[in-house]
């Protein structure tokens, strides 16, 4: 734990095996300047190997703006599990895995973490595991009666031994409709199909990303709202926020390029609207034994004020101009407040 008199010592790990690598480290880098002079944070990256790099090396990555390029290894670095149980000796009170997808956000550094009992900001095993799995995450809706789209689940092996019949499963669902691979985020992977004659192609993608795809009924018209929640056992949640954009749905170069996207803060929607999402978002937070923060995304059909619950999202875009840090923004939790109120809750454990 930490001393009175000191600041926490937080570990901050960030990048990662996922296609989501460059995101984190995007978000990496908005946490260090905004946390500069106020926590003392050590900032490491993971590459896309699944080497811890050293901190001089970290550096040298999250200073460069440019991201995308693997980093280069060196002597000293090492796979995630072997380095951080020698890291464990070093005094950090915290770790805040800001990994964002597969090998980070679905689990398993939450486990090793716990094995290790050192604290961490964000939810715990299950709830990390379950909310990066949208088929056990619409599962776990379904059981809680959430409003939720019609969807259905394929899997690799069925795909591959009766494709005829795997879309035969599908028919049911109307147009359009959305093709996901079952554990990612930020959009990778994700197709809108049209038509039949390109649905196959579309799953197929979806397949080289996950042997686990989603195909979910396309809401029309939507608009898309979301809601943040900051909490352990006593959640708060934030005002709703709504995306609006130009594109054919939130893919991955609409949610990260600037200017393709507008955050509306508040969403202009009824009260009720309102209302009734934040109410969900902290149901569903609770339903997920949800810990620390989570994006709650929903769809809104307005001409029969329809709102159904699309994902829970245990480790959100945190860059200073993502969804989460905005919403808390304009409930009056700034940017810097907020990643010290995460620190705190994870000290605090639950």
């Amino acid at each position: 734990m930490t001393g009175a008199s000191r600041a926490p010592r937080v570990l901050l790990l960030c990048g990662g095996r996922s296609e989501e690598h460059d995101v984190s480290l995007a978000s990496a880098r908005s946490v260090l300047a905004a946390t500069r002079g106020s926590l003392d944070v050590t900032a490491l990256v993971i590459d896309r190997q699944g080497r811890l790099l050293q901190a001089n090396v970290s550096q040298r990555v999250l200073a460069d703006g440019a991201s995308g390029a693997p980093a280069a290894g060196g002597p000293g670095d090492d796979e995630v599990p072997a380095a951080l149980t020698r890291l464990k000796g070093e005094g950090f009170d915290v770790v805040f895995p800001l990994l964002h997808g597969p090998f980070g956000e679905d689990g398993s550094v939450q486990g090793l973490l716990r094995l290790l009992g050192v604290p961490f900001v964000g939810s715990d095993v299950l709830a990390s595991a379950v909310a990066m799995d949208k088929l056990m995450m619409k599962a776990v809706f379904a059981a809680h009666d959430f409003p939720q789209v019609r969807f259905r689940g394929l899997d690799r092996g069925a795909w591959a031994g009766a494709r005829r019949s795997s879309l035969a499963e599908l028919a049911e669902l109307p147009w359009p409709r959305f093709v996901k691979p079952a554990n990612l985020g930020s959009s990778i992977g994700i197709r809108r199909v049209d038509r039949q004659d390109a649905l196959e192609a579309a799953v197929d993608d979806a397949f080289g990303f996950d042997r686990r795809v989603i195909v979910e009924e396309g809401v029309h018209p939507v608009r898309e709202l979301e809601v943040g929640v900051l909490g352990n056992d006593r959640p708060a949640v934030s005002p709703v926020g709504e995306i609006r954009y130009q594109a054919d749905f939130y893919d991955y170069q609409t949610k990260y390029t600037d200017g393709r996207a507008e955050l509306l803060i508040p969403a202009p929607v009824p009260e009720r609207v309102a209302q009734r999402a934040r109410e969900l978002a902290e149901r569903a937070f609770r339903a997920l034994d949800v810990a620390g923060l989570a994006r709650v995304d929903f769809l809104y059909r307005e001409h029969d004020d329809a709102l159904f619950l699309n994902e829970v999202n245990t480790i959100p875009g945190f860059t200073r101009h993502s969804m989460y840090p905005k919403l808390w923004e304009a409930a009056g939790v700034p940017y810097a407040e907020l990643v010290r109120r995460l620190v705190t809750l994870a000290l605090e454990g639950r």
